[in-house]
């Protein structure tokens, strides 16, 4: 029997709700990663699509980060860039500089890699109960596939270190006022909220919207290529260290992890 489909695309209109599923918590797997990359490659050459949302099964998480069971097979020299990371950052790149609108529709907790995707898009809306989160540091590890730079850039160097270095999570309110997100909602109006933004978005001029995209985002460019390059090489040091370990070991053991 093949596996259940991780991702979940549906049009409606001129747009596209595209969904997280991989439950409990939508979490970040190679599968999920490879079916988005898909998905963001038919939606773009979809000529009937002008906007796009994404968003999470269930009512608990958008996406919980990355699966960690799968991160414990890959904490040697190497092998997260080859198994993850450089494909990870490909795709999440694409997002970011994907052509039509994107909006992100966070319904439940968004850590880690799920707080690294909805970065990615043009626009963030966040139920009032969601929490945000980029916990890395807890496993021995920092955000790899762009929550350094890219939620610095949202929230500025300050508020970034903050959210990195103590892994604390953030609530909605907090990141409305940080600019972390735009809109925050009442329980269960993310996604109506996400589409009638969309249906509005797709009804404005294509070509205009590209270019204003890329000038909005080259605004804030260094050269990305080399930020992901700094990334990748950070990562597969921290990946392969002993607190990397450690970290990981705890988090599926269910215990603090103690740090040399």
């Amino acid at each position: 029997m093949s596996a259940a489909p991780k991702i979940r695309v549906q049009r409606t209109g001129r747009h596209a709700v595209v969904t997280l599923d991989n439950p409990p918590m939508n979490v970040v797997c190679a599968a999920l990663t490879r079916e988005l990359y898909a998905a963001l490659r038919e939606l773009e050459r979809d000529s009937e699509v002008r906007a796009v949302v994404l968003t999470g099964a269930g009512e608990r998480a958008f996406c919980a980060g990355s699966d960690i069971a799968e991160i414990k097979e890959l904490l040697t020299p190497g092998t997260v860039l080859e198994k993850k990371l450089i494909f990870q950052n490909k795709v999440f790149e694409l997002l970011r500089s994907f052509p039509k609108p994107t909006i992100a529709a966070l319904n439940g907790y968004t850590y880690g890699g799920g707080l690294e995707i909805a970065a990615c898009c043009d626009v963030i809306v966040a139920e009032e109960q969601v929490r945000l989160c980029l916990p890395e540091i807890k496993l021995g590890l920092f955000p790899s596939s762009g929550g350094t730079y890219r939620i610095a850039r949202k929230i500025g160097e300050a508020r970034a270190k903050r959210m990195i270095l103590t892994g604390e999570p953030i609530d909605a309110p907090t990141a409305l006022e940080w600019g972390l997100v735009n809109d925050v909602v009442p329980r269960g109006e993310a996604l109506s909220h996400a589409e009638t933004l969309a249906v509005a978005i797709a009804k404005q001029p294509a070509q205009a919207m590209r270019a204003a995209k890329r000038l909005i985002n080259a605004c804030f460019d260094g050269p990305e290529a080399a930020l992901v390059a700094q990334s990748l090489m950070e990562s597969d040091q921290i990946f392969c260290s002993a607190d990397a370990v450690e970290g990981v070991s705890a988090f599926l053991e269910k215990r603090e992890p103690r740090f040399e």
